[in-house]
């Protein structure tokens, strides 16, 4: 067995087939398909079931999958510590998101990691939950990743923590930030109630939408709006059916799975949607209005590493992120101040800074954003 044969065995299993993963390696599938024989010879077991162009996974080849990347991530560690002593000048990163925290803190995070170190290549793996997150950390399909939980863990929940398992696999969040939850809104037509129909054909009645003039609006105010909503277990989702909890009736306008989406059916006019503030900027600039809802509602951000082993390209992202965390909740005056200010991570205060995010998994399975 050699490690060239487990990497074949993954991209299979990572590319859905024989023919994508040949593709993939730019190597012939006859070469592929002998040196996964091979590797079967060597472990006295198939790992594929083949049928017909098909190839599905026995038992055998799922046991192999956490061992097989450990192995691959294991020697990719071994040389990019080669490398670091040519201070990263080449490697890759994988890297774990939600969907709004790879819009920010992720695009910050990435921009200051490439300045310093422009020959690691970051592959940004997409996650929907934070569950997804913690998984691909747990299992090495990504060595770091960046979630999203709603509001800071008790002291009693970290002692229970399933984040860290005291062993060498244990897992750890770096707290790297806040997130508010704002509404986005058309910036043109709209008459208070985001696409509701006049009699002249066009979506809404007045020319500066819902909500016209204000930077804030309150959560009971969203009473009669039309929502667009992610899926069941986001959290968008989540915060919309709290809403509705307590009483705040409001229709779906649209549900959709895919975040991408939401903006451009805000800006059709379709409806309203409560996302994370990481999305303020790309909404201004397409054009749509961004409130903040009151009362403040929040998410924290965490990075997510293994406890031990980790690259020097995973070590030096998670310096660069903490950085970013730590010049954003460093206090300030005048231009510098406003300006960090806006900047798109936000503070967690000093006092939550231990606590936030250090608990069990059953935390972190709500939040979508």
């Amino acid at each position: 067995m050699d490690i060239r044969q487990l990497e074949y065995f993954l991209a299979i299993v990572d590319r859905g087939g024989f023919t994508r993963a040949a593709t993939a390696l730019y190597v012939s599938q006859p070469s592929l398909s002998q040196a996964i024989r091979g590797l079967e010879r060597d472990l006295g077991s198939e790992l594929f079931h083949r049928i017909g162009r098909r190839a599905l996974l026995t038992d055998a080849g799922r046991a192999l999958i956490e061992p097989a990347r450990a192995a691959v991530r294991s020697l990719e560690t071994a040389r990019a510590s080669v490398a670091a002593v040519r201070e990263l000048r080449e490697g890759r990163l994988e890297v774990a998101s939600m969907p709004s925290q790879a819009v920010e803190p992720m695009t910050t995070m990435m921009r200051e990691f490439a300045a310093h170190y422009p020959g690691v290549s970051v592959a940004l793996k997409a996650a929907f939950t934070s569950r997804d997150v913690v998984e691909m950390v747990r299992t090495g399909a990504a060595e770091l990743g960046l979630l999203a939980v709603p509001g800071p863990l008790s002291d009693e929940d970290a002692r229970e923590g399933a984040w860290d398992d005291g062993s060498d696999r244990g897992l750890v969040v770096h707290p790297v930030g806040e997130q508010r939850f704002v509404l986005v809104v058309p910036g043109g037509a709209g008459d208070g109630r985001a696409g509701t129909a006049t009699h002249t054909g066009r979506r809404g009645a007045d020319r500066d939408g819902p909500f016209a003039g204000r930077r804030s609006v309150d959560c009971a105010e969203l009473a009669g709006q039309r929502l667009i909503v992610g899926q069941h277990g986001t959290g968008m989702r989540a915060y919309v059916d709290g809403l509705r909890e307590r009483g705040i009736a409001f229709t779906v306008a649209a549900e959709t799975e895919h975040r991408v989406a939401v903006l451009p059916l805000v800006l059709a006019g379709v409806g309203v949607a409560v996302l994370a503030e990481s999305w303020r900027g790309l909404a201004e600039r397409a054009g749509a209005r961004v409130l903040d809802i009151e009362p403040r509602t929040t998410l924290r951000i965490g990075l997510v590493s293994r406890r031990t082993g980790l690259s020097p390209a995973a070590r030096a992202f998670v310096t660069t992120a903490l950085g970013i965390a730590a010049d954003c909740s460093r206090p300030t005056s005048g231009a510098e101040g406003r300006s960090r200010q806006a900047r798109p991570i936000g503070v967690v205060d000093e006092a939550d800074r231990e606590s936030v995010l250090d608990g069990p998994e059953r935390h972190l399975v709500q939040s979508d954003l």
